[in-house]
């Protein structure tokens, strides 16, 4: 164990962490020149489009260093907030990190987040700048930003480029001295699960640093947390390509093929160990929990077995996606899902689209609600159709978020009125040592998710960056907002909303039903309605029909009879008229938002 290092990179989004990782592959010469492309742990085809690590990647590499070759293990994170419990797993893997700061951006929010986890869990932190070679490099300010975070020497914080190779050779070198060996405190075999993915052929495959003793194939293994037992079919490294080896040894990282093809067996956190054995589990595991929810429908109905499959097979790689079928009478049936904030469900959707081959309606993402009835019962709910409005709810508790944003001061009143439409309550502001404001806020998560991160880099330039942990439970202003077209309530429209933001989203969306439904022979009402009461409304005028048109001649009264007879005719059929409104008519109006 005296020759293995283990670390992980951590960073903002973009800042350069899977280009610093394949400068690093080409250095200790894991991938062959020939071989080599951008992004080269980022496998999918999703990462590579935006440029962001969404699944996390382990690396084995080879260094050597005074003559002795040491083994040097690399795990690259995702940077984005809502991947925050899979990287504080990955740290619990690894002995020390590597803090990337992109030389022409300074310190990031998200880096602020993801540095206080590793500072907690007592990692030797090595910072280093990335882009020290752009034109716009700031890196003289940001080596003395950095230098005053850690309360470390200027002249111990690094310069790289990913895109030169700048410096590589020099970090990897600080790696072996400052990260210290793995160590073993009992003598039992032990493995903490910091990811996993899923093969049609093998079944789930861990992911997996073993903290104690050693794994080899044919050994009769378990998961703590589930209770799932397997025989371990293949065990090997990553180089980054999956390489069998006859055991993992303590101090190792690698893979465990389980052949396990159900969901919900592993997790992320989980500890493995061998059967009937009692070596205590890993502290600090959670279950995944979902902070968002939609409703994911399929354009055509005949694809509904497509998209149970499909969601199995995403959750068999994914444990942090929930779904529950769910059946509406207008969108038809569907799935309601769970997902860690809004970049997830975008990915997962995404995926739907792209590896299954499907034509997908998802409805405005919610968040959960903690109900009081007048009866002293409790209840939570994360569909609007469940919230009631009948009078019989004593009190309602919602989720709230403690939000840190890093910001220019000339960006700070727009972003003061971007708070106060999303409900934020400013608790703490500071001046950092680059000149720009640090602020801590209070938020509702239902804000957070109302496209708060968009509208925040809109009115900043894009120059803000934020990072936001859930805080607890906190009295809800909310009401459920509903639909009506001719005075009949549409399931498919009804939303919680801020008591504040009732009537502006009302108007909004009585508005955009006037310019989407088609026009009839009578005249549709459409009402925004919310505590008992109409708080918009708009209509849509009756189509016109020319019933005097064969008409050529003779007293006018001929033609004001008929025109009577039609505003009678039109005022009866809209006294009892329904309207059935087209599918295409909810797709439009769920694609809007």
């Amino acid at each position: 164990m005296d020759r293995i290092r283990n670390f992980s990179i951590i960073a903002h989004i973009d800042h350069g962490k899977s280009t610093l990782a394949d400068r690093m592959l080409e250095v200790t010469g894991t991938i062959e020149s020939r071989k080599m492309q951008n992004q080269v742990l980022d496998s999918m085809d999703l990462e590579r489009e935006r440029g962001i690590t969404i699944k996390m990647q382990p690396v084995r590499m080879k260094y050597t260093l005074g003559g002795i070759e040491y083994i040097v293990n690399l795990i690259d994170t995702p940077g984005h907030v809502d991947f925050a419990y899979e990287v504080s797993r990955a740290l619990t893997a690894v002995e020390g990190v590597v803090l990337l700061v992109d030389a022409t951006q300074g310190v990031q929010a998200q880096t602020l987040s993801t540095l206080a986890t590793a500072q907690q869990l007592n990692r030797v932190i090595i910072p280093v700048l990335s882009k020290v070679d752009a034109p716009a490099a700031r890196v003289e300010d940001v080596r003395t930003e950095l230098a005053m975070l850690l309360g470390c020497e200027e002249d111990s914080i690094l310069g790289t480029s990913g895109k030169t190779g700048e410096g590589v050779k020099e970090l990897l070198e600080v790696i072996i001295e400052r990260i210290p060996p793995p160590t073993s405190s009992i003598s039992d075999s032990r493995g903490l699960i910091f990811d996993f993915q899923f093969s049609d052929h093998r079944g789930v495959i861990t992911h997996t640093r073993i903290t104690d003793g050693s794994f080899k194939k044919g050994d009769q293994l378990e998961f703590v947390a589930t209770g799932a037992q397997f025989v371990a079919l293949e065990v090997g490294v990553f180089t980054p390509k999956d390489t069998p080896k006859d055991s993992l040894n303590a101090g190792e990282i690698g893979y465990v093929v389980t052949g396990i093809k159900e969901p919900g067996k592993a997790l992320v956190g989980d500890t493995l160990r061998k059967q009937k054995s009692s070596t205590p589990a890993h502290g600090g595991f959670r279950e995944p929990g979902a902070v968002i929810w939609a409703s994911v429908y399929p354009e055509d109905q005949d694809d509904l077995p497509v998209l149970r499959q499909s969601l199995g097979k995403l959750r068999l790689s994914d444990s942090s996606l929930s779904y529950e079928e769910e059946s509406s009478g207008i969108m038809g049936r569907g799935f309601r899902c769970g997902f860690l904030g809004m970049l997830h469900m975008e990915i997962i959707v995404e995926r739907l689209r792209r590896e299954f081959n499907l034509e997908l309606v998802v409805t405005l993402p919610t968040v959960e609600y903690e109900i009081t009835t007048n009866r002293g019962e409790a209840v939570r709910i994360y569909n609007p159709s469940q919230f009631p409005n009948d009078g019989t709810v004593a009190s309602v508790n919602e989720q709230w978020a403690t939000v840190t944003i890093l910001t220019p001061p000339e960006y700070l009143s727009p972003i003061v009125q971007l708070l106060y439409s999303h409900e934020g309550e400013t608790t703490h502001t500071e001046s950092l040592p680059d000149g720009r404001l640090s602020l801590e806020i209070d938020m509702p998560l239902r804000e957070l998710m109302r496209n708060f991160f968009d509208r925040l880099k809109n009115v900043s330039s894009g120059f803000a960056s934020l990072s936001y942990t859930v805080a607890g439970w906190k009295p809800a202003d909310v009401e459920r907002l509903d639909i009506l077209v001719t005075e009949e309530v549409v399931p498919a429209f009804s939303r919680i909303v801020g008591k504040r933001r009732l009537r502006e989203e009302g108007e909004v969306m009585c508005e955009k039903l006037k310019d989407i439904l088609p026009q009839q022979l009578f005249v549709v009402k459409i009402q925004a309605k919310a505590d008992g009461r109409i708080i918009a409304s708009s209509r849509i005028s009756a189509a016109r029909k020319d019933v005097t048109g064969y008409l050529y001649g003779g007293d006018i009264t001929r033609k004001m009879k008929l025109l009577e007879k039609q505003k009678k005719g039109k005022k009866r059929r809209g006294m009892h008229a329904s309207l059935d409104i087209p599918h295409d008519v909810f797709l439009k109006v769920l694609r809007n938002e």
